[in-house]
């Protein structure tokens, strides 16, 4: 695959689309590396299925947190409804499906309606596996007597400007995000286990 890569000459940046992305550069040619990838923390990267761990643990945090402020909506078509709203507090969108969710056509439209909306709107998004995890994590009963169970096939972590949500794993689950995108992993995915 063929990247284009910024080679500084004379004081001015050209396009050097025939090289490779990271093939035939010499460590003593001038590269640049864009400003988001040199934020990058490489040193915390280390292992990643412990990575993996840290994130869903900081989701699940996150979770917990924005349900005790009141900061959370649950369900599709009630994340649909705040999205056309308010767009700008939404923080964070949480998709969520399981093996069985895969064959459903409505429920995919929906997520690629949501996920389209969130690009462009700054939104970070996640997809995650593991409704039952999910349902855990916010404390809804494994059985509902006489009910429908919740929706938590979309879920939206806000933040209103007059009390802001302040949490580490707000931060922790935005950088993933970040990071992600720098790989050019648009929608990052995690697993959820249940325990």
């Amino acid at each position: 695959m063929l990247t284009p890569v910024f080679v500084q000459s004379g004081g001015a940046f050209r396009n050097s689309s025939t090289t490779r992305s990271h093939d035939n550069i010499n460590s003593s040619d001038p590269v640049t590396v864009p400003s988001i990838i040199s934020r990058w923390n490489w040193n915390s990267l280390g292992d990643e299925s412990s990575r993996m761990d840290t994130v869903n643990q900081a989701l699940e945090e996150l979770l917990v947190a924005a349900q005790r402020q009141d900061c959370l909506t649950v369900g599709v078509y009630e994340s649909a409804k705040l999205m056309n709203v308010d767009p700008d507090c939404v923080v964070l969108c949480v998709l969520a499906t399981d093996e069985e969710d895969q064959d459903d056509i409505a429920l995919q439209i929906h997520f690629t309606l949501i996920q389209a909306f969130c690009c462009d709107n700054d939104i970070n998004i996640l997809r995650v596996s593991g409704l039952r995890r999910l349902a855990q994590v916010l404390g809804e009963p494994t059985t509902v007597d006489n009910s429908e169970p919740r929706d938590f096939h979309c879920i939206l972590v806000t933040n209103s400007q007059c009390q802001p949500l302040k949490c580490q794993a707000l931060k922790d689950v935005g950088n993933y995000c970040e990071e992600s995108r720098c790989k050019n992993q648009w929608i990052p995915y995690l697993s959820l286990q249940e325990r």
